[in-house]
């Protein structure tokens, strides 16, 4: 599989407050399965976050979400990647970029999504199914939410 790479631009201010480009590289993926591979390209750990913090997002250590804050993370989904059923405590905003993609409901509900199409996320348990010969590329800006809760029921993260 070819390695997942994403560039970068950051801006920032320098210290007479003029805009300024901080960072301007490449970040690489993480092969964490065979099915994908993943690369932060920039978190915080607050919401609403501090455009002053000189901190390099894609450096802080986070999981699947970043407790009081955001994450956007690239995700490529190797061709016949499997089933990961997950809930996360966000929701997230999934933007396909190149391929396709099945989303999966634990019901057996399924969506297709191609490039230029959008998923939006709101706490259910799901999956990502990458049924064509192809890698699948999505952009995932996830913010963190409350639990789901329907009635007296709530529902758990599994991340």
């Amino acid at each position: 599989m070819e390695e997942l790479k994403v560039r970068r631009v950051v801006t920032g201010h320098d210290e007479n407050g003029n805009a300024t480009i901080k960072i301007d590289d490449t970040v690489t993926g993480i092969k964490p399965t065979e099915d994908a591979s993943l690369a932060l390209v920039w978190s915080t750990d607050a919401f609403p976050s501090d455009n002053t913090d000189e901190f390099d997002g894609a450096k802080r250590k986070v999981g699947l979400t970043s407790p009081g804050g955001t994450v956007l993370r690239f995700v490529d989904f190797y061709p016949g990647n499997n089933k990961f059923m997950h809930r996360t405590q966000s929701i997230d905003y999934g933007i396909v970029i190149e391929g396709e993609i099945e989303l999966e409901l634990d019901n057996g509900v399924t969506a297709q999504l191609k490039a230029g199409e959008v998923v939006v996320q709101r706490g259910t348990i799901h999956s990502w199914n990458n049924k064509t010969d192809k890698t699948c590329r999505m952009a995932f800006v996830l913010i963190e939410a409350e639990k789901v809760k329907i009635g007296n029921q709530t529902l758990e993260p599994t991340d």
